[in-house]
């Protein structure tokens, strides 16, 4: 009995701190992105995009060189396994980057509620996962609360929210993607990091070369802002932590539960997000969708913990003979 306990605690720790790890760190790049792009008017968000992939695959490459036992050596078994996520990974960051970009904090954090909504769906249809009553009915609230909101947001734009809800459907498949790659237990966390950064780091440095924006970034004039060089290693180093993160939370509990994570977290970004890039609009009727999100995500939290506790206390007590009452 105690043992079981014991294990329980353990696996409760890993599950929270895996989300809290994962919650910190998103709201950190979020903010450091935000301030990269629009502050300081950096001029690819591809570019940075494509910056921190080269950072992941630096680190777990150095790292592998010192640890050879850390994740399996390449092979094209490997590649072909992980070449879907990394096309999901790209489409994730170059979206994610994008939006972030183009409408303020507040609203782009409402709108990643829908990946919530496709992640569901997802589970659902790939993983057979069917969400409780109470769970669903969170949900719904968090998309009412953003559907609210972006039907009074005065600085609506057709490209930044089609760049958001697109964000929002690779969200959702790379959380699946994750799931199902690491249930296989082969590639382990960092292999699928490395692996899905890797294949797209040729590709990404032909669209950016080719596009020109790799060239405006090199000329881009604040590069000799300490501030602004801060900032921009700082993001580089958070896109690999973010994706550590990531699959470290997905591993530990449920695809669905790591999307909410990510929007959770978005509660401080919400209203941090109204002071910091400086292109947020008050509305009263956008400030309300707003909140309702909010409350939204407050009930999904309250809902999800208490049911995750009343299925380990079950388990225990059939494991060890106590009838669940």
């Amino acid at each position: 009995m105690e043992s079981l306990e014991k294990m329980h605690f353990h696996d409760w720790m890993r599950k929270i701190g895996s989300a809290l790890l994962y919650a910190v760190c998103s709201l950190l790049l979020m903010t450091i992105n935000k301030s990269v792009l629009t502050s300081y008017g950096f001029p690819s968000y591809e570019v940075l995009g494509f910056a921190q992939m080269v950072t992941t695959v630096v680190v777990l490459s150095t790292t592998k060189a010192f640890i050879p036992a850390l994740f399996p050596n390449p092979s094209p078994h490997v590649f072909r396994k992980v070449a879907p996520l990394s096309l999901i990974f790209a489409g994730n960051l170059f979206f994610g980057l994008g939006g972030t970009k183009m409408i303020s904090l507040p609203m782009f954090t409402v709108l990643r509620r829908f990946s919530i909504l496709f992640t569901m769906f997802a589970e659902y249809w790939f993983l057979r996962v069917i969400p409780s009553r109470s769970v669903q009915i969170a949900v719904y609230g968090m998309i009412l609360g953003s559907v609210v909101a972006a039907a009074h947001d005065l600085s609506f734009t057709y490209t930044g929210y089609f760049f958001v809800l697109m964000n929002d459907v690779f969200t959702a498949a790379n959380a699946i993607c994750i799931k199902k790659i690491l249930n296989s237990k082969e590639l382990g966390e960092y292999g699928l990091m490395l692996y899905s950064s890797a294949l797209m780091l040729i590709p990404s440095l032909v669209y950016t070369s080719g596009t020109g924006q790799l060239s405006k970034a090199m000329e881009f004039a604040k590069w000799t802002d300490w501030g602004f060089f801060l900032r921009f290693g700082i993001s580089c180093i958070m896109g690999f932590v973010i994706n550590y993160s990531v699959v470290l939370c997905t591993h530990y509990n449920s695809a669905l539960t790591t999307t909410v994570i990510g929007a959770l977290k978005n509660i401080l970004t919400v209203y941090f997000g109204m002071y910091v890039g400086g292109d947020y609009i008050f509305d009263v009727w956008n400030f309300l969708g707003l909140n309702i999100s909010v409350v939204a995500s407050l009930l999904y939290s309250y809902v999800v913990f208490f049911e995750s506790e009343r299925k380990q206390t079950k388990a225990v007590r059939v494991c060890t003979g106590i009838s669940a009452v």
